[in-house]
């Protein structure tokens, strides 16, 4: 029988209530044998995180402070979960053996990973499924990627199509036996993970949100649902800002050619958007762009110099300067005398007066020029190569609005047209180009 991954996210297991809604999600469709769950989220907006709280108490641990207000909220939201399900309370003991690592001394990994353990061990009891500890099969090497040996550990595991099984998600393990998460919200790279190593059919994503959207609800008001989005397109909409999905977790499933369904815990009827390695002639024609996405927080470095085409290695050195910097970039848009390079500001750390005088001193450029409070906007879109006239309705729209362009910038794959503007421009730009490709609505 073929196996569906479900994964669901902190607002999807926020309380008994939706964990009950997991439960029938899960048992209306069979083939969903396979479960990851995220450390439960905010209930609402007052609430700290329940990963927020789990580092606090490890610095405070560390520092010999009292855990007990930040860890009693810990201990709280589980208990709560465990009553209000009627499930056994004897996990409490465990959660306060965990307080006792707290107080000695435990790794901030190690920490802020008993979210998802403890939300795991809840919600496999609650469905009388098997617990699986990612640190007993997920090696993750010391760049964060995943080790090979990981998908074999792992699948050997889940070998038995007729189990349920439920799978923490966030971490997994270091090569020294030491638990190491993910960045935040590396649960989604979890059921990824999970996904390829069982030979899933699908990995189905539940969230909040009905699937993946054209546009950042925040800046317009129900922008239009995404329906079929390929692995290409949402690594670009995912790097540039979509918030819906970790962008990290594509690659598992993508290798594995396993689509990925982004559907809505509290909607489950609702289709949500579909994802996966190749479009079909109809999603690409009926679609000018799948969605516009970006982000404030940039700056850019621009050099001048005359006759720098001429210069053998000009690019190859200035690359090398924040190579020795630790320092990576986001764009790097050139033209025959010029070339800039675009970081996000939270990358360059104030590094900037070191690198313009590493420039000067080993390029010798004309004119450099640091330009800060930048916003990048991409266009994203499979079918943009094929439409003509795409270049002429984003410039033309962003000129009538009286919006300064200061980047332009297109991929080798003509996927995308990324458009940089003024900080203070960033939500008019969204508005203008949503407009443009998807219509007049409400926006606000």
């Amino acid at each position: 029988m073929e196996r569906i991954v479900a994964k669901f996210g902190g607002s999807s297991v926020a309380d008994a209530n939706q964990i009950k809604k997991l439960r029938s999600i899960v048992d209306h469709d069979l083939r969903r044998r396979i479960v990851v769950v995220s450390a439960p989220g905010k209930r609402h907006g007052g609430e700290s995180k329940l990963t927020d709280l789990l580092y606090l108490c490890q610095e405070m641990g560390a520092m010999a402070t009292s855990i007990d207000e930040p860890f009693g909220l810990i201990r709280g939201r589980y208990m709560e979960i465990a009553v209000d399900l009627n499930l056994d309370q004897t996990i409490l003991s465990d959660i306060d053996r965990f307080g006792e690592e707290l107080t000695a001394g435990c790794t901030p990994d190690y920490a802020a990973s008993r979210g998802e353990y403890f939300s795991a061990r809840l919600i496999a009891e609650y469905l009388g499924a098997e617990f699986i500890d990612p640190a007993e099969y997920i090696v993750i090497r010391a760049n964060g990627t995943i080790a090979p040996e990981s998908y074999d550990l792992l699948g050997a595991r889940l070998a038995n199509l007729d189990s349920r099984y439920v799978m923490a998600g966030f971490y997994g393990r270091d090569r020294n036996g030491e638990v190491k998460t993910f960045s935040r919200g590396g649960s989604d790279i979890s059921g990824a993970i999970a996904a390829r190593a069982a030979g899933a059919a699908c990995y189905e994503n539940w969230t909040d949100t009905s699937g993946i959207l054209m546009a950042d609800p925040r800046i317009i008001d129900n922008p239009r649902p995404i329906d079929e989005i390929s692995f290409r397109e949402i690594r670009e909409m995912a790097y540039m800002g979509a918030s819906v999905f970790h962008d990290e977790a594509i690659l598992p499933v993508r290798e594995a050619s396993i689509p990925i369904r982004i559907k809505n815990t509290n909607s489950p009827e609702d289709p949500g958007t579909l994802i996966t390695a190749t479009l079909s002639d109809k999603t690409i024609s009926s679609t000018e762009i799948a969605g516009i996405a970006g982000k404030k927080g940039f700056s850019m470095i621009s050099l001048e110099k005359s006759l720098m085409n001429r210069e053998v290695g000009f690019v190859y050195r200035l690359l090398g300067i924040l190579s020795e910097q630790g320092v990576s970039f986001e764009q790097c848009p050139s033209s025959i005398d010029s070339v800039s390079v675009i970081f996000e500001d939270e990358k360059l750390r104030g590094l900037d007066d070191v690198l313009i005088d590493q420039i000067c001193r080993q390029l010798q450029p004309d004119n450099v020029a640091v330009e800060k409070n930048i916003a990048l906007v991409a266009v994203v879109g499979e079918g943009m190569v094929r439409t003509v006239g795409i270049a002429g309705k984003i410039f033309g729209a962003l000129g009538k609005a009286g919006i300064n362009v200061r980047v332009i910038n297109q991929g080798a794959s003509e996927m995308n047209i990324i458009i940089g503007v003024s900080d203070d421009d960033y939500e008019a730009t969204v508005r203008v180009l949503y407009e443009v490709f998807v219509g007049q609505g409400k926006q606000s």
